[in-house]
């Protein structure tokens, strides 16, 4: 380390003013906040509240956090993908094989979604003047972990492109987005290029290989709609589903556990309740929006039982949980310091409608089988109203205090 250390010190005068490389002194900077510490400090005076954490090891916190959920998707990448193809019946077998498939298809989407982000916060550092923050380094990760593995990269850097100038930088850059940036992400590839991030033949990849007779690539959400346009319990549908290739492929168990085609990052629950342990013990995400958004989706698919038209309304709420991207976004989403509501009470109220609206968009609306994406972009707008409404009711009891 004091090797790199005495390296950077040595090339700083060429950024720094009046060096020969002045223009480019934000891009060695952010190099340099990367790799150590900030040597600046604020010129505030007067007393001030230290903390061992800035945004950068908070950043970190969050992409350690998503480590788990990374590492289980590249090995189920490799693992549907053998599955499809009928080489192997086990979860265990051509272990090797199935993580060197899944690195193969993961490894370059978290590249140019890095690499194409990373180009444009330089960018936009340079022509501003300001540093580099870290606020990418969570992006660059969150946006890969939502995205099929077949992804086009073009498509990958496009959409990051596009989420990183109009979510984000046009708003000022980071600390200043009112939409989550990965989300919008998600959303540009949903309306541009539906057909590469939705339907049954998008999450498995085959290669040159062909899939063995009645596979079907359908994710669990697309079989319980399915069940309730025929009428047939959905339950059931997810356990025998895909029969063909194993039984239970769909059941809670596998669900939870993540065995199953879907979003890189998405797939298992486990996963993700270990990543926001890691984020609620160091005190990087709300627990209440986490808590309050599980309990949104298991309230909300409660009263569809209640009022139960078809099998999807009548599908035990705890399924909501495993199913799709609900847990990954809650978790992992939803808890975006910036793009959230800022108020105590406000995390409530912003976490239980974000698992409400994700039930009710994918009961309702075949066209979104993925209610998670709407419901976060759509809270991250209102997020500011609730804060406000907050913050004024909490003005009123105060002045009625007062007046007493």
């Amino acid at each position: 380390m004091k090797f790199l250390r005495d390296l950077m010190d040595k090339q700083r005068p060429l950024f720094e003013k009046g060096g020969k490389l002045e223009s480019l002194y934000y891009a060695f900077e952010a190099g340099e906040t990367f790799l150590f510490s900030p040597n600046h400090t604020t010129g505030i005076k007067g007393a001030q509240v230290k903390d061992a954490i800035d945004l950068k090891r908070m950043m970190i916190t969050v992409v350690i956090a998503m480590i788990p959920c990374l590492l289980f998707g590249i090995y189920n990448t490799g693992h549907q993908s053998l599955l499809a193809t009928g080489e192997t019946t086990g979860i265990w077998e051509n272990f090797g094989d199935k993580a060197i498939i899944g690195l193969q298809l993961v490894l370059p989407i978290i590249i140019v979604a890095y690499a194409a982000g990373g180009i444009v916060e330089a960018t936009f550092a340079v022509i501003r003047k300001h540093p580099i923050n870290e606020g990418f380094l969570v992006t660059g990760m969150l946006i890969p972990l939502v995205v099929p593995a077949t992804t086009p990269l073009w498509q990958v850097a496009l959409a990051t492109i596009f989420a990183v100038v109009i979510a984000k930088e046009v708003f000022g850059g980071t600390g200043m987005n009112i939409l989550n940036v990965a989300m919008t992400a998600r959303a540009f590839l949903y309306f541009a290029y539906p057909a590469q991030i939705s339907g049954d033949q998008v999450w498995t990849y085959l290669g040159e290989k062909t899939a063995v007779d009645g596979f079907s690539g359908a994710t669990a959400l697309s079989v319980v709609y399915d069940a309730g346009v025929q009428n047939v319990n959905a339950v059931e549908a997810l356990n025998n589903h895909n029969s063909i290739l194993g039984e239970g492929l769909f059941s809670f168990a596998n669900m939870f556990m993540g065995w199953i085609p879907g979003s890189i990052g998405e797939t298992s629950t486990l996963m993700v309740l270990i990543g926001a342990a890691i984020l609620i013990g160091t005190g990087v995400a709300s627990w209440k929006i986490i808590v309050s958004g599980f309990a949104g989706a298991y309230l909300m698919g409660l009263l569809l039982n209640v009022l139960a038209v078809n099998e999807y309304m009548a599908l035990p709420p705890q399924y909501h949980w495993v199913m799709g991207g609900l847990a990954f976004g809650i978790v992992f989403m939803a808890t975006d310091p910036v793009s959230a509501a800022q108020t105590e009470t406000g995390k409530w109220i912003y976490g239980l409608m974000i698992g409400i609206f994700t039930v009710i968009i994918r009961v309702t609306n075949p066209a979104y089988p993925e209610g998670i994406m709407l419901a976060v972009l759509f809270m991250n707008v209102f997020a500011p109203l609730i804060d406000y409404y907050v913050v004024k009711a909490n003005k009123t009891r105060r002045l009625q205090r007062a007046t007493v």
